[in-house]
């Protein structure tokens, strides 16, 4: 492309010189001619008028006296009536400018120059025209280069931007060049880098969230099918096979509602539903595996309570507390009801050291964690429960009680309390 530029550019420059320069040659010849021949027949008249000054007052014309009056370049021939010719100068050779004066004395004055002088003087003009072009000719290719740099070089940035694009590295540039033009495009990638970092973004995080939410579903639902196949009791296989169905479908429940938040997070089937079947359906689900470390779970609080939201994310917040109180907590893990303004409250909280000081709000961002955790499950439930018009917090930190609030009424309609949860 820099080529291309240059030579185009060059083209244009010759041509404009090639059609200028010739007239100007042209224009100047012919100035030059005619400006010699003026100075001849100037040279001409007044040397006639010497003559006859000369003759009408009697006085001696000759070669001598008349010497100094004629250019030493041009030759002067006057003719006398009755006298013989009289010669000023060298006769040139060659061609000649020539220009001849009648006198009122009779005589006759011819006066001529070499053509070689007018030659000499456009060689003169030509060669100043011819570096003039020459100069033009530099400063075109110059301008013509810093030109194509200008252009060429934001053209390479942005193809390489692309390359990265395409290579999977969507960071937007911000880097403008100058050129409308150009500029735009470097919007347009940098937006497109824009939109491609955020699509990694949610696909990375569904990966991450599915990686965590489903762990405890598929790991309860392994249990159940190995208490199936430990057992040839037909009542207990059908009893667990029933329960490893209600699981199968909260696992798909789990895996439709990770993918409408990485689509949308506000996106959700909100419907009024009992807490305490979900409250029942969690501690069934995890007292063999706290009975297991020697641990106890039991609810408490006001029953019989309904809130708004989605169950099987309600089930899947709490899921997250329980987990993370089996993990990282100690003792007895209680969850308890109650109500505050026109909130349903869950608490979750256990008998453990707590949260530490260092992690404190924190706790909820995807890149915090305890020991041995993905640090995204408590940030995977805050979304999930504010997907639901509710929202999730951590209310003490030693012992540690965190807070689900849950509308009771639709959402349209509800106007949820903002005062701040009692600390318990």
């Amino acid at each position: 492309m820099r080529r291309r530029l240059i030579q185009s550019t060059l083209a244009v420059v010759l041509v404009v010189i090639a059609v200028f320069g010739v007239s100007l040659v042209i224009v100047e010849t012919r100035t030059i001619s005619n400006s010699a021949q003026e100075r001849v027949d100037s040279e001409a008249i007044r040397l006639a008028g010497i003559v006859d000054s000369r003759l009408f007052a009697a006085e001696d014309v000759n070669a001598e006296i008349l010497r100094d009056q004629v250019a030493q370049e041009r030759y002067a021939m006057i003719r006398i009536p009755g006298k013989p010719p009289i010669e000023v100068g060298s006769r040139p050779v060659g061609q000649v400018i020539s220009s001849t004066e009648k006198g009122e004395e009779g005589e006759t004055v011819t006066v001529q120059e070499p053509r070689s002088s007018v030659t000499r003087e456009v060689g003169r003009t030509l060669l100043i025209i011819g570096l003039v072009a020459l100069l033009a000719v530099v400063a075109a290719v110059l301008l013509a280069i810093r030109q194509a740099n200008k252009l060429a070089s934001p053209l390479t940035d942005l193809a390489e931007t692309a390359e990265r694009l395409g290579s999977g590295d969507p960071r937007p540039r911000h880097k403008r060049y100058g050129v409308p033009e150009l500029d735009r495009v470097a919007d347009v990638l940098d937006s497109s880098a824009e939109r491609i970092a955020r699509m990694l973004t949610a696909e990375r995080r569904l990966a991450a969230d599915a990686s965590h939410q489903l762990r405890t579903p598929l790991t309860a639902l392994s249990m159940r099918l190995e208490e199936i196949t430990l057992t040839d009791d037909p009542d207990t296989v059908k009893e667990e096979a029933n329960v490893a169905l209600t699981q199968v479908e909260r696992l798909t429940d789990v895996v439709e509602r990770l993918l409408t938040n990485s689509r949308d997070p506000r996106a959700g089937n909100a419907v009024t539903f009992d807490l305490d079947e979900v409250i029942q359906q969690q501690l069934a689900e995890w007292r063999p595996a706290y009975r297991s470390a020697g641990r106890a779970i039991v609810s408490s609080g006001k029953r019989h309570l309904t809130a708004v939201g989605t169950p099987g994310a309600v089930a899947q917040v709490l899921a997250a507390l329980i987990e993370n109180s089996l993990m990282h907590g100690g003792g007895t893990v209680a969850l308890r009801t109650r109500v505050t303004g026109n909130q349903a409250v869950i608490e979750v909280t256990d008998e453990g050291p707590g949260v530490p000081a260092d992690l404190g709000a924190r706790i909820f961002e995807r890149t915090i964690s305890g020991r041995n955790s993905t640090g995204i499950g408590l940030a995977v439930a805050r979304d999930l429960a504010e997907a639901d018009g509710g929202r999730l917090e951590m209310l003490q930190a030693q012992p540690p009680v965190f807070g689900l609030f849950l509308s009771r009424t639709p959402l349209k309609s509800a106007a949820l309390d903002d005062d701040e949860p009692m600390v318990r």
